[in-house]
Protein backbone atom coordinates (compact mmCIF):
# COMPACT_ATOMS: atom_id res chain seq x y z
CA UNK A 1 0.00 0.00 0.00
CA UNK A 2 1.23 3.41 -1.22
CA UNK A 3 1.54 5.98 1.84
CA UNK A 4 2.07 9.40 2.38
CA UNK A 5 5.63 9.65 3.44
CA UNK A 6 6.81 11.38 6.69
CA UNK A 7 9.80 13.85 7.57
CA UNK A 8 13.00 11.85 7.70
CA UNK A 9 13.80 14.16 10.90
CA UNK A 10 10.49 12.39 12.50
CA UNK A 11 11.68 8.79 12.83
CA UNK A 12 14.64 10.32 14.85
CA UNK A 13 12.71 12.79 16.53
CA UNK A 14 13.04 12.04 20.85
CA UNK A 15 9.50 12.38 22.22
CA UNK A 16 8.90 14.51 24.81
CA UNK A 17 8.03 13.18 28.08
CA UNK A 18 5.54 15.50 30.37
CA UNK A 19 5.47 15.07 34.14
CA UNK A 20 3.48 12.25 35.23
CA UNK A 21 0.28 12.74 36.51
CA UNK A 22 -1.76 11.06 39.52
CA UNK A 23 -3.75 7.95 38.57
CA UNK A 24 -7.12 8.80 38.54
CA UNK A 25 -8.60 8.28 41.65
CA UNK A 26 -5.57 8.70 43.54
CA UNK A 27 -4.25 11.00 46.18
CA UNK A 28 -0.52 12.39 45.20
CA UNK A 29 1.34 15.22 45.35
CA UNK A 30 2.85 15.91 41.70
CA UNK A 31 5.77 17.32 42.26
CA UNK A 32 6.61 16.67 38.49
CA UNK A 33 6.04 19.42 36.32
CA UNK A 34 7.81 22.29 37.45
CA UNK A 35 4.46 23.98 38.31
CA UNK A 36 3.88 26.74 40.99
CA UNK A 37 1.97 25.02 43.99
CA UNK A 38 -0.16 28.20 43.77
CA UNK A 39 -3.07 29.00 41.80
CA UNK A 40 -3.36 32.75 39.99
CA UNK A 41 -4.50 35.33 42.09
CA UNK A 42 -7.93 36.06 42.54
CA UNK A 43 -7.72 39.05 40.31
CA UNK A 44 -6.35 37.14 37.74
CA UNK A 45 -8.68 34.23 38.07
CA UNK A 46 -11.65 36.87 37.52
CA UNK A 47 -9.74 38.07 34.73
CA UNK A 48 -10.06 35.36 33.21
CA UNK A 49 -13.81 34.94 33.59
CA UNK A 50 -14.52 37.80 32.24
CA UNK A 51 -12.03 37.23 29.34
CA UNK A 52 -14.27 34.06 28.40
CA UNK A 53 -17.13 35.80 27.09
CA UNK A 54 -15.18 36.95 24.07
CA UNK A 55 -13.67 33.64 22.77
CA UNK A 56 -16.07 33.70 19.96
CA UNK A 57 -13.39 36.14 18.71
CA UNK A 58 -10.10 35.85 17.55
CA UNK A 59 -8.10 37.63 19.81
CA UNK A 60 -5.30 40.01 19.01
CA UNK A 61 -2.87 38.12 16.74
CA UNK A 62 0.42 39.94 18.12
CA UNK A 63 -0.57 40.23 21.25
CA UNK A 64 -0.21 43.96 21.41
CA UNK A 65 -1.17 45.18 24.52
CA UNK A 66 0.62 42.57 26.12
CA UNK A 67 3.95 42.96 24.67
CA UNK A 68 3.75 46.80 25.49
CA UNK A 69 2.89 45.91 28.95
CA UNK A 70 5.89 43.32 28.80
CA UNK A 71 8.03 45.87 27.49
CA UNK A 72 7.76 48.48 29.94
CA UNK A 73 8.26 45.93 32.56
CA UNK A 74 11.51 45.42 31.45
CA UNK A 75 11.93 49.24 30.04
CA UNK A 76 12.65 47.77 26.74
CA UNK A 77 10.75 49.04 23.30
CA UNK A 78 7.63 47.29 22.48
CA UNK A 79 9.04 46.35 18.73
CA UNK A 80 11.57 43.79 20.48
CA UNK A 81 8.88 41.94 22.31
CA UNK A 82 7.64 38.63 20.77
CA UNK A 83 4.22 36.54 22.32
CA UNK A 84 4.00 33.20 21.64
CA UNK A 85 2.10 30.13 23.05
CA UNK A 86 4.59 29.42 25.81
CA UNK A 87 8.32 29.36 25.71
CA UNK A 88 8.88 26.33 23.99
CA UNK A 89 6.68 27.74 21.01
CA UNK A 90 8.83 30.74 20.87
CA UNK A 91 12.18 28.89 20.86
CA UNK A 92 10.59 26.99 17.98
CA UNK A 93 9.79 30.25 15.81
CA UNK A 94 13.45 31.82 16.93
CA UNK A 95 15.08 28.42 15.48
CA UNK A 96 12.62 28.69 12.61
CA UNK A 97 13.80 32.25 11.68
CA UNK A 98 17.22 31.91 11.67
CA UNK A 99 18.39 28.07 10.55
CA UNK A 100 18.89 26.78 7.92
CA UNK A 101 18.54 23.41 7.37
CA UNK A 102 22.11 21.46 8.49
CA UNK A 103 22.61 24.86 10.20
CA UNK A 104 24.28 23.66 14.01
CA UNK A 105 22.55 24.67 17.78
CA UNK A 106 24.98 24.34 20.25
CA UNK A 107 23.32 22.91 23.78
CA UNK A 108 23.98 21.80 27.13
CA UNK A 109 22.82 18.52 28.02
CA UNK A 110 21.42 17.35 30.00
CA UNK A 111 18.99 20.38 29.57
CA UNK A 112 15.57 21.32 28.84
CA UNK A 113 14.13 18.21 26.86
CA UNK A 114 12.27 20.14 24.33
CA UNK A 115 15.79 21.28 22.72
CA UNK A 116 16.39 18.17 20.63
CA UNK A 117 12.69 18.41 19.30
CA UNK A 118 12.66 22.10 18.49
CA UNK A 119 16.32 22.36 16.67
CA UNK A 120 15.55 19.27 14.86
CA UNK A 121 11.94 20.67 13.89
CA UNK A 122 13.50 23.70 13.02
CA UNK A 123 15.90 21.40 10.07
CA UNK A 124 18.67 21.95 12.35
CA UNK A 125 21.44 19.62 13.99
CA UNK A 126 21.95 19.79 17.57
CA UNK A 127 25.18 20.04 19.33
CA UNK A 128 25.00 18.64 22.71
CA UNK A 129 27.88 19.60 25.13
CA UNK A 130 27.85 17.55 28.40
CA UNK A 131 27.09 19.58 31.44
CA UNK A 132 30.34 20.54 34.26
CA UNK A 133 30.42 19.01 37.32
CA UNK A 134 27.19 19.38 39.55
CA UNK A 135 25.30 20.10 37.02
CA UNK A 136 26.39 23.28 35.79
CA UNK A 137 26.56 24.34 31.73
CA UNK A 138 30.40 24.29 30.61
CA UNK A 139 30.11 27.84 28.91
CA UNK A 140 34.07 27.56 27.88
CA UNK A 141 33.29 24.16 25.94
CA UNK A 142 29.94 25.37 25.06
CA UNK A 143 31.86 28.53 23.54
CA UNK A 144 34.49 26.12 21.81
CA UNK A 145 31.82 23.99 20.03
CA UNK A 146 30.88 26.86 18.12
CA UNK A 147 31.91 26.04 14.40
CA UNK A 148 31.43 27.95 10.89
CA UNK A 149 28.28 25.88 10.79
CA UNK A 150 26.57 27.17 14.19
CA UNK A 151 23.51 29.43 13.80
CA UNK A 152 22.25 29.58 17.69
CA UNK A 153 23.76 28.39 21.16
CA UNK A 154 21.01 28.02 23.82
CA UNK A 155 21.93 28.96 27.44
CA UNK A 156 19.50 27.68 29.68
CA UNK A 157 19.73 29.25 33.14
CA UNK A 158 18.58 28.32 35.78
CA UNK A 159 19.66 24.80 33.71
CA UNK A 160 16.45 22.31 33.77
CA UNK A 161 16.19 19.77 34.91
CA UNK A 162 19.93 20.30 36.94
CA UNK A 163 18.81 23.78 38.51
CA UNK A 164 22.00 25.68 38.00
CA UNK A 165 22.59 29.07 37.41
CA UNK A 166 25.52 30.15 34.72
CA UNK A 167 27.77 33.35 36.53
CA UNK A 168 28.37 36.60 35.20
CA UNK A 169 31.87 36.74 34.92
CA UNK A 170 31.26 33.58 32.67
CA UNK A 171 28.69 34.19 30.40
CA UNK A 172 30.46 37.58 29.89
CA UNK A 173 33.60 35.72 28.28
CA UNK A 174 31.31 33.59 26.92
CA UNK A 175 29.65 36.31 24.82
CA UNK A 176 33.03 37.54 24.44
CA UNK A 177 34.04 34.22 22.36
CA UNK A 178 31.07 33.37 20.80
CA UNK A 179 31.08 35.54 16.86
CA UNK A 180 28.61 38.05 16.86
CA UNK A 181 26.84 36.82 13.93
CA UNK A 182 25.55 33.53 15.85
CA UNK A 183 22.72 33.96 18.18
CA UNK A 184 22.79 33.28 22.10
CA UNK A 185 19.46 32.52 23.68
CA UNK A 186 19.32 33.18 27.40
CA UNK A 187 16.37 30.69 28.18
CA UNK A 188 15.16 31.97 31.42
CA UNK A 189 12.07 30.19 32.17
CA UNK A 190 13.35 30.44 35.68
CA UNK A 191 14.50 33.94 36.43
CA UNK A 192 11.78 34.60 39.36
CA UNK A 193 13.36 32.14 41.28
CA UNK A 194 16.93 33.41 40.78
CA UNK A 195 18.85 34.43 44.59
CA UNK A 196 22.47 33.69 43.46
CA UNK A 197 24.22 37.42 43.64
CA UNK A 198 26.35 36.09 40.78
CA UNK A 199 23.76 35.12 38.25
CA UNK A 200 23.88 37.46 35.07
CA UNK A 201 21.71 40.43 34.08
CA UNK A 202 19.94 39.23 31.12
CA UNK A 203 18.54 42.54 29.84
CA UNK A 204 21.61 43.99 30.36
CA UNK A 205 23.40 41.71 28.22
CA UNK A 206 20.43 42.38 25.74
CA UNK A 207 21.34 45.62 25.48
CA UNK A 208 25.09 45.31 24.92
CA UNK A 209 25.27 42.34 22.93
CA UNK A 210 23.14 42.50 19.10
CA UNK A 211 23.36 39.01 19.06
CA UNK A 212 21.53 37.95 22.54
CA UNK A 213 17.62 36.99 22.90
CA UNK A 214 16.05 36.88 26.35
CA UNK A 215 13.43 33.67 26.29
CA UNK A 216 10.92 34.20 29.55
CA UNK A 217 7.68 32.63 30.38
CA UNK A 218 4.73 33.14 32.61
CA UNK A 219 4.04 29.66 33.11
CA UNK A 220 6.28 29.19 36.45
CA UNK A 221 6.61 32.20 38.47
CA UNK A 222 3.22 33.64 37.25
CA UNK A 223 1.34 30.03 37.34
CA UNK A 224 0.00 30.54 34.06
CA UNK A 225 0.94 26.85 33.01
CA UNK A 226 -2.50 26.21 31.67
CA UNK A 227 -3.10 29.24 29.45
CA UNK A 228 0.61 29.25 27.42
CA UNK A 229 1.64 32.51 27.75
CA UNK A 230 6.17 32.97 26.62
CA UNK A 231 7.68 35.59 25.22
CA UNK A 232 11.37 36.80 23.44
CA UNK A 233 13.15 40.19 23.90
CA UNK A 234 15.67 40.54 20.79
CA UNK A 235 16.68 43.35 18.57
CA UNK A 236 13.74 45.00 16.64
CA UNK A 237 15.14 42.72 13.37
CA UNK A 238 15.18 39.87 14.55
CA UNK A 239 11.93 40.54 16.40
CA UNK A 240 10.21 41.05 13.23
CA UNK A 241 11.81 37.58 11.58
CA UNK A 242 10.74 35.90 14.52
CA UNK A 243 7.21 37.05 14.48
CA UNK A 244 6.81 36.43 10.74
CA UNK A 245 7.62 32.84 11.59
CA UNK A 246 5.77 32.67 14.46
CA UNK A 247 1.52 30.94 14.09
CA UNK A 248 -0.79 33.33 13.66
CA UNK A 249 -3.08 33.60 16.69
CA UNK A 250 -1.39 31.71 18.59
CA UNK A 251 -1.82 33.61 22.00
CA UNK A 252 -5.33 33.06 22.91
CA UNK A 253 -7.40 36.06 24.25
CA UNK A 254 -7.83 34.60 27.82
CA UNK A 255 -3.76 33.72 27.56
CA UNK A 256 -3.14 37.16 26.71
CA UNK A 257 -5.51 38.96 29.22
CA UNK A 258 -4.51 36.77 32.10
CA UNK A 259 -0.67 37.78 31.59
CA UNK A 260 -1.71 41.39 31.41
CA UNK A 261 -3.15 41.42 34.64
CA UNK A 262 -0.38 39.21 36.22
CA UNK A 263 1.94 41.87 35.53
CA UNK A 264 -0.45 44.34 37.02
CA UNK A 265 0.20 42.27 40.14
CA UNK A 266 3.53 41.38 40.18
CA UNK A 267 4.53 42.36 43.87
CA UNK A 268 1.74 40.15 45.12
CA UNK A 269 2.75 37.22 42.89
CA UNK A 270 6.10 37.52 43.68
CA UNK A 271 5.36 37.44 47.24
CA UNK A 272 4.24 33.48 46.61
CA UNK A 273 7.33 33.47 44.12
CA UNK A 274 9.19 34.11 48.10
CA UNK A 275 7.62 31.29 49.51
CA UNK A 276 8.41 28.72 46.92
CA UNK A 277 12.08 30.43 47.01
CA UNK A 278 11.81 29.22 51.31
CA UNK A 279 10.70 25.97 50.28
CA UNK A 280 13.36 25.41 48.59
CA UNK A 281 15.64 25.85 50.82
CA UNK A 282 13.99 23.53 53.57
CA UNK A 283 14.18 21.20 50.62
CA UNK A 284 18.13 21.40 49.85
CA UNK A 285 18.90 21.88 53.65
CA UNK A 286 16.79 18.79 53.97
CA UNK A 287 18.14 16.34 51.78
CA UNK A 288 21.54 17.24 52.35
CA UNK A 289 20.91 16.82 56.39
CA UNK A 290 20.05 13.22 55.62
CA UNK A 291 23.42 12.59 53.78
CA UNK A 292 22.63 13.65 49.68
CA UNK A 293 24.30 14.98 47.73
CA UNK A 294 22.71 17.42 45.96
CA UNK A 295 23.62 20.46 43.59
CA UNK A 296 22.29 24.05 44.44
CA UNK A 297 19.68 25.25 42.64
CA UNK A 298 18.56 28.57 41.69
CA UNK A 299 14.93 27.67 40.43
CA UNK A 300 11.57 26.25 41.57
CA UNK A 301 12.98 22.21 41.83
CA UNK A 302 16.07 20.56 43.08
CA UNK A 303 18.00 17.59 41.50
CA UNK A 304 19.31 13.82 42.62
CA UNK A 305 21.90 13.03 40.53
CA UNK A 306 21.11 9.14 40.83
CA UNK A 307 22.17 8.22 37.62
CA UNK A 308 20.72 4.12 36.98
CA UNK A 309 18.83 4.24 40.56
CA UNK A 310 16.85 6.76 39.27
CA UNK A 311 13.45 4.98 37.95
CA UNK A 312 13.40 3.09 40.94
CA UNK A 313 13.77 6.09 43.43
CA UNK A 314 10.83 7.60 40.91
CA UNK A 315 9.00 4.79 41.16
CA UNK A 316 9.09 4.48 45.09
CA UNK A 317 8.70 8.03 45.72
CA UNK A 318 5.03 7.68 43.72
CA UNK A 319 3.63 5.03 45.68
CA UNK A 320 4.43 7.00 48.65
CA UNK A 321 2.23 9.60 47.26
CA UNK A 322 4.64 11.65 45.66
CA UNK A 323 5.00 12.24 41.95
CA UNK A 324 8.61 13.25 40.97
CA UNK A 325 10.58 12.94 37.44
CA UNK A 326 12.94 10.57 37.07
CA UNK A 327 15.24 10.85 33.82
CA UNK A 328 16.87 7.62 33.36
CA UNK A 329 20.43 7.16 34.06
CA UNK A 330 21.14 10.70 34.79
CA UNK A 331 18.61 11.30 37.90
CA UNK A 332 15.45 12.77 39.37
CA UNK A 333 13.94 16.44 39.16
CA UNK A 334 11.59 17.16 42.03
CA UNK A 335 9.58 20.54 41.50
CA UNK A 336 9.00 22.39 44.83
CA UNK A 337 5.68 21.87 46.24
CA UNK A 338 3.37 23.33 48.89
CA UNK A 339 4.82 22.69 52.51
CA UNK A 340 2.72 19.71 53.33
CA UNK A 341 4.24 18.12 49.66
CA UNK A 342 7.71 18.86 50.53
CA UNK A 343 7.67 17.28 54.46
CA UNK A 344 6.26 14.27 52.40
CA UNK A 345 8.78 13.41 50.27
CA UNK A 346 11.72 14.30 52.96
CA UNK A 347 10.10 11.39 54.74
CA UNK A 348 10.51 9.28 51.42
CA UNK A 349 13.79 10.70 50.73
CA UNK A 350 14.58 9.66 54.48
CA UNK A 351 14.05 6.12 53.42
CA UNK A 352 16.37 5.75 50.93
CA UNK A 353 18.93 8.24 51.88
CA UNK A 354 22.55 7.02 51.53
CA UNK A 355 24.10 5.40 54.81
Amino acid sequence: MTRVPLRRALSDLPPYVPGARAAVGAAAFKLSSNENPYPPLPSVVATIADAAVDINRYPDMHASELCEAIAASLGVAPETVVAGCGSVAVLGHILTAVCESGDEVVMPWRSFEAYPIAISLAGGVGVPVPLAPGGRLDLAAMAAAVTPRTRVVLVCTPNNPTGSSVHADELDAFLAAVPEDVLVVLDEAYVEFVRDPQAPDAMALFAAHRNVVVLRTFSKAYGLAGLRVGYAVARARLAAGIRAASTPFGVSHVAQLAAVASLQHTSELLARVERVVGERTRLLDGLRAQGWDVPDSQANFVWLPLGDASTAFAERSGRAGVIVRPFAGDGVRVSVGEPEAVDLFLEIAAEAAPR
